[in-house]
């Protein structure tokens, strides 16, 4: 018997200008792990949240077909009829947490389903270690950085122990030996309990090693619903950036191209609060006309030294130095959109955005309210905002997280066109797109290592 059934499923949002699901209908099996792959927007975070039930109980708008998820229609049953029979991961981490220390955050659904208070701490401590995370067990949720935080969002999930588990962009903040951990483990449970899993991923080459089965979305109808290898065929014929490529070795000695440093960080150390320390004598040295790829663990300091190189943060120790104007797009950038329409965000420091815009693939979003926006489009409004001054220094960290390979090899395109204006320093996980976007890569490892 199935255990999820979407039958005729079309789904409006109140403010939204086209529907975001169309007449989608499929089946997931009881141990099946399913795939769902498409461009942003193209309904796939819609479909997840329609198998949560949040859709249309939270999110509103207009709703029709059926979602049957374990025997229940979510047009009458609500979220809370499906806690500990589907769990969801969703693309921002930062959104889920709702408890200050990491264990009670793992434990925290347990409670809600009357678990008994003596098994808390050690199911909470068993879920921990099997996503890698059981050393963060006693440390606070606001000192974790993202791909930490995802690791505990699908620790709070497992937790649980669902029959449907729901992953949308799990891995877009994890490092690549994190995500195939996380990836496979997801696999693992549909093998060893009989856990369907729906995996949404921009990263398709993990998803596709994965899954059994993959159905692609585009402009909110299934356009493909096949087996993996037929998919990957499929892929290939039709959106050959969606297809699996293996990530290209970059170099790590300076490009000679470059014409100058913009930022240098001589030997540089920090550590927050005084607390826990990031860097320890670290030193980077980026140059107009080059594109760096700044890699490594979750935890590494990689979002610190981006902002020590931007002028953001001024090290404990060591010496620092910025010529010109840095233009800096943070991570889960979407929290920092201030305005009401994409134009007016774009051009918020006084700069003109038209040519940003359509740098961007943003033109006929201009009057859009950015938060209506997909996260892949949201992330693209931030990114237009940073290049509209035409800074000396670009820092992107994690710029491709919810963008589509489609996006990404657009955005490579365009970093490796305007290279030679800035020095350009992009934090990734993405080593397919390191490849194709960097001169060089810089692998930051642990806090013990000095980079030179």
């Amino acid at each position: 018997m199935a255990l999820a059934e979407v039958e005729g499923l079309a789904h409006r949002y109140a403010d939204g200008l086209a529907a975001a699901l169309n007449d989608v209908s499929l089946i997931v099996e009881p141990g099946e792990v399913v795939a769902l792959l498409g461009p942003s927007g193209s309904g796939k975070s819609t479909l997840i949240r329609a198998l949560a039930g949040l859709v249309p109980h939270f999110h509103g708008g207009r709703f029709s077909g059926s979602v049957r998820v374990a025997g229940l229609d979510t047009r009458t049953s609500r979220p809370a009829d499906l806690a500990g029979t589907v769990a969801t991961v969703f693309q921002d981490p930062e959104d889920q947490i709702v408890m200050t220390g990491v264990l009670g955050e793992v434990a925290f659904g347990l409670e809600n389903l009357g678990v008994q208070p003596s098994e808390l701490e050690a199911r909470a401590l068993t879920a921990l270690e099997a996503v890698g995370a059981g050393d963060l067990a006693g440390r606070r949720a606001d000192t974790l950085s993202g791909g930490e935080l995802q690791r505990v969002c699908l620790a709070s999930a497992l937790a649980v122990a669902p029959r449907l588990l729901l992953l949308d962009e799990p891995t877009s903040q994890l490092d690549p030996e994190a995500a195939d951990r996380f990836v496979a483990l997801a696999a693992d449970l549909a093998r060893q309990r009989g856990t369907a899993v729906v995996l949404a991923e921009q990263r398709p080459a993990r998803a596709l090693a994965n899954a059994d089965r993959v159905v692609f979305l585009d402009r909110g109808r299934v356009v493909l619903d096949a087996q993996s290898a037929a998919a990957r065929s499929w892929l290939r014929a039709n959106r050959p950036a969606f297809a699996p490529r293996e990530a290209v070795t970059l170099p790590a000695e300076h490009d000679q191209r470059g014409d100058g440093v913009v930022s240098a960080l001589d030997r540089v150390s920090y550590a927050y609060g005084g607390g826990h320390l990031v860097l320890d004598g670290v030193s980077l040295d980026l140059r107009r006309g080059e594109v760096v790829a700044l890699t490594g663990r979750n935890g590494a300091g990689k979002t610190t030294l981006a902002r020590l190189a931007a002028g953001l943060l001024t090290p404990d120790s060591g010496a620092s130095r910025l010529t010109g104007r840095a233009g800096y797009l943070p991570q889960d950038s979407g929290r920092y959109l201030v305005c009401e329409r994409v134009d007016d965000e774009v051009g918020l420091g006084g700069h003109k955005s038209t040519r940003a815009l359509r740098d961007l693939g943003l033109v006929g979003f201009e009057h859009r309210h950015p938060r209506d926006l997909s996260s892949g489009e949201r992330e693209r409004v931030t990114l237009a905002a940073v290049l509209a001054p035409d800074p000396d220094l670009l820092v992107l960290d994690e710029p491709t997280r919810g963008m589509d390979p489609e996006r990404k090899e657009e955005l490579a395109a365009l970093v490796r066109a305007q290279a030679r204006r800035r020095a350009t320093l992009v934090v990734t996980h993405d080593l397919v797109f390191a490849g194709d976007v960097a001169d060089r890569e810089i692998a930051l490892g642990t806090r013990e290592e000095a980079l030179v």
